[in-house]
Order: structure tokens, then C-alpha cells, then sequence
């Protein structure tokens, strides 16, 4: 299966924060491959801007270093220098006066006008009012601002109060690069355009639904960020927010930008308040390296979840009753990010089974390999009986979609190139922002009211125990981490 490669506009876009780490490893390399892919069309103009002083050569000598070395195994790196004669470099002071006469010099008139805020979020308001300011964007010029989306309600209302003084809610793309996965794009498609899932997507058919993110990676080199954040913000706000509201989610009138994030809302405002019974905290420890959560952080009294597993129920008529485990942490056996759908077991078996009937399961795998399975009961073949035996059907998106399917896009390319055209179907709406965030502020203020410490967990295993007996104590199981 060929994919469609569909060329965007015309376009200026400038990546404030130019020679940061996102823009290496993920900015510079996804637009070479939408180059390379024949997305981009020849007059497009990609401006670097930072405080660092150098020129339009310096920069593209950066940012030819950060593709070699951030590209993909199969990527082509033989046009990098065609690429490379669209880049351009401002050095820029975001909070003076510096540079901002150069750059408007450099904007072109009649093209997509696009802003890419890769910098921390202190200076989203400096930056936007600078560029409102010194006539740099208008009223159809758009930015894209990365999370963190504040740290709570308060900076989060703040934060988007801020934007809005300079752009209107159509022109902000608030990015979650989970959402630009091919897998979770497709949770909608198997939803909404096939007969086979819908019908049996809400409470009485689904017994629960887990969504794990496990990372093999501690917090070191960014201990000290991370121990003022934890998982619940660092993960569960933002990321697995999304995908909950993606699989829960109603079907919207028309896949549309708002009407999809209309159904989206609705999922968070029916979010139960969780129980405190529902919620396990972990911080790892015991590292073969040598490295554990307090000594990465380097914060010996922290109390900073590196784990965190929740319980959670939505109040609706589609999921009363069915409930949605959720658990993300650092240091775990493995590096993986899945949803798992167990199915309710059969009424009634007609086969002689010793452990009784078991459940189908839809396994939607978004890392590492992306794909599904659905797993199904046969019988084991053979003489000697009817057994039965439960067999996966397996979909790898790199085997279903032949050899292209090995070159699906990075979410950061898909999210860059829906930004240039103007959808923002994929991005995050002000008011979900503040509505996870209304959900999640009365947890962790709870947690810093108490002073009970997280949950000890070994490095390199599933969690803490405390978060086995969460599924336990309701006859349920976790699906094994692996990769």
C-alpha cells in the first residue's frame, strides 16, 4: 500500500528555540523527511530564532548535524543539502528589542504564516506579544506552543488569558505528540468506520479498559524539573488524558476540529473525583545502574511520584460501570505505551473450559512497534476433544502496509505539516486544557496536603505492589509490561 503524500502551502514558519533539544532531535529531522517525502513545497522558508548569535551558515551546519544524527535508520539523507537552502537564522531577544526588526524583514507576504514556540513556557506571552506587536503576525498567522500547559487551573487559565490577548483560539495549536502517533489517529478509525466495534464499544460489552505508558528511562539530566511536575503532570494531565478521551469519547456529528473536541470535553467533565483508594504513587528505587528516584533528583526528602496507577469511572450512560485503569512510570521493564479493551467474558460457555470463559481483547500498541491485536478464542488444534486455546490476530502497521508502512511519519511531522493547513483537529482545545486540569488539581493537592511518601518500587519491574492489589481487588489483572 503506497501512501498519499498531499503537498501543504506555501509557507513561512519560524521555530523560536532553534537550537534547543526538540528542535534537534525532532523539529529539523521530521521537516527533512516531509521534504524528502515531497510534502514541502520548494518556496517553503523555515527560520530558526534564538538568543545565540550567528548566521543563516552556522545554523544550517546545526541543523545538518541534527538530522544526520537524529535521522532514521532508512531515512535519505542525499538531499539534505537542497533542504538546507530553506533554512534561515535570527538571533532573537525575547524579551528585548533585539532582532524582531530582521525577522519581520524576513516574512514573506501571501504564504501560511506559522509559529513554533519550542521554548519554555515563561516566554510564550513575551513572544506573543512581541510578534503582535512589531506587526509579525496577523490575524491568520498561527503558533504552536508545547506543554507544559501550566501547573495547575490558576496557570493554566493564566497561560491561556495570555495567548488570547494576542491570537484568537483559532490561530493557538497547543501540540501532545501523542496524538500524532498513527495508532492513536486510528483508535477513531476503527471506531467510527467499522460496524464490527462501535455497537460493542460502551459498558455493557466492555468489561474495562487499561492504558499504560511505561518508560525504562529515569529522571536523570532533568531531575530537578521533573521533581517539581511527577507523572500526573508530567503524563496523566496531558497524554493520557488524550487517548482516554479518544477511546471514550462519543462518535462527533463530522470529523471536524471542534465537533471532535467537543466529545472530547464532554469525556473530562464526566470524569468521577477519584477516591483515595483509587490512586497508587511509586517512586523507584534500586537502580542496576546505580541511580534511584531521590538520588536523580537529587532531593532526599521528595516526595514526587515517578509512578502513578488510577482507578477511573466516567459518568455517562456509554461507561457506567465500566472502569478505566491508567498507569505511567519511570524505571519499569519496559518501554511501552499500549490500550488495552478486555471485552465482558460470554453468559454462558458451552465448552468444558477448567478456568472458565475467557475474554476477547483489543490491544491497540502505540510503542514502540505501533499496531493492534485482537485477541480471539479457537480451538487448539489436534485430535482428543474440543479445547480451546485463546490466539492473537496480530496487525503491525509495518507488515499490514508493506514496505512503506516501515516509513510512517513521526507525530511531530504529521502535527507540523496539520498545522501549515490549518487543522487542528489533533490539538488541544483552552477549554480541555483547563477541564483536565480542574480534574487533576484536587489529587495533587491532596497529595501535598498528606505526607504519605509514594510507594517503593524496584527499577526494572512493573510498579508497586500496591498497584497490583489495585486491579486485584476487583478480580482484574494488569497486562504484563513488555515490549
Amino acid at each position: 500500500m503506497v501512501s498519499r503524500i498531499i503537498p501543504v502551502d506555501e509557507f513561512d514558519l519560524v521555530i523560536f528555540g532553534a537550537t534547543g533539544d526538540l528542535a534537534h532531535r525532532k523539529i529539523l529531522p521530521g521537516l527533512y523527511r516531509r521534504y524528502v517525502a515531497g510534502q514541502i513545497p520548494a518556496s517553503a522558508q523555515i527560520i530558526g530564532a534564538a538568543r545565540t548569535k550567528q548566521d543563516d551558515k552556522a545554523f544550517r551546519e546545526e541543523a545538518r548535524a541534527a538530522i544526520r544524527e537524529f535521522a532514521g535508520k532508512g531515512d535519505d539523507l542525499s538531499q539534505i543539502d537542497d533542504f538546507l537552502n530553506h533554512l534561515g537564522y535570527v538571533a532573537i531577544d525575547a524579551r528585548g528589542s533585539d532582532g524582531w526588526a530582521e525577522l519581520k524583514s524576513r516574512i514573506r507576504p501571501g504564504v501560511v504564516h506559522a509559529f513554533y514556540f519550542s521554548v519554555a513556557p515563561a516566554l510564550f506571552g513575551d513572544i506573543a506579544q512581541r510578534l503582535a506587536e512589531n506587526g509579525i503576525a496577523d490575524q491568520h498567522s498561527r503558533i504552536v506552543v508545547e506543554k507544559p500547559f501550566g501547573r495547575d487551573l490558576a496557570t493554566a487559565r493564566d497561560l491561556n488569558a495570555t495567548l488570547a490577548r494576542h491570537f484568537a483560539e483559532n490561530q493557538i495549536y497547543r501540540i501532545d505528540h501523542y496524538l500524532g502517533k498513527e495508532t492513536v489517529q486510528n483508535l477513531m478509525a476503527v471506531r467510527f468506520a467499522n460496524m464490527l466495534f462501535e455497537p460493542l464499544w460502551n459498558a455493557q460489552y466492555v468489561d474495562h479498559v487499561q492504558i499504560t505508558v511505561a518508560e525504562t528511562v529515569g529522571v536523570g539530566g532533568r531531575g530537578e524539573y521533573y521533581d517539581h511536575s511527577g507523572a500526573i503532570r508530567d503524563m496523566v494531565q496531558n497524554h493520557m488524558m488524550q487517548l482516554l478521551c479518544l477511546i471514550a469519547m462519543e462518535p462527533p456529528y463530522h470529523f471536524d476540529p471542534d465537533a471532535v473536541r467537543d466529545e472530547k470535553l464532554k469525556v473530562i467533565r464526566a470524569l468521577e473525583p477519584l477516591e483515595p483508594g483509587d490512586i497508587v504513587r511509586g517512586q523507584y528505587r534500586g537502580s542496576p545502574d546505580g541511580s534511584d528516584y531521590l538520588k536523580d533528583a537529587e532531593n532526599p526528602d521528595s516526595r514526587t511520584e515517578s509512578y502513578v496507577a488510577l482507578k477511573v469511572n466516567i459518568a455517562n450512560w456509554r461507561w457506567t460501570g465500566t472502569p478505566f485503569y491508567l498507569r505511567t512510570g519511570k524505571k519499569l521493564r519496559a518501554r511501552t505505551s499500549e490500550i488495552v479493551v478486555t471485552f465482558k467474558a460470554p453468559p454462558h460457555s458451552i465448552f468444558d473450559e477448567s478456568d472458565g470463559p475467557r475474554s476477547n481483547q483489543l490491544v491497540i500498541k502505540l510503542q514502540p512497534n505501533e499496531g493492534m491485536d485482537l485477541t480471539v478464542m479457537i480451538k487448539e488444534p489436534g485430535p482428543g476433544g474440543m479445547r480451546l486455546v485463546q490466539v492473537p490476530l496480530d496487525m503491525s502497521f509495518a507488515d499490514a502496509l508493506g514496505a512503506n508502512g516501515t516509513d510512517m511519519p513521526d507525530a511531530y511531522e504529521r502535527l507540523i505539516m496539520d498545522v501549515i493547513r490549518g487543522n487542528q483537529t489533533l490539538f488541544m482545545r483552552g477549554d480541555e486544557v483547563e477541564a483536565a486540569w480542574a480534574w487533576t488539581d484536587p489529587i495533587i493537592a491532596e497529595w501535598e496536603a498528606g505526607s504519605k511518601r509514594p510507594e517503593p518500587y524496584d527499577a526494572g519491574s512493573s510498579g508497586p505492589e500496591e498497584a497490583l492489589r489495585l486491579l486485584h481487588r476487583d478480580n482484574r489483572r494488569w497486562r504484563e509490561i513488555r515490549p
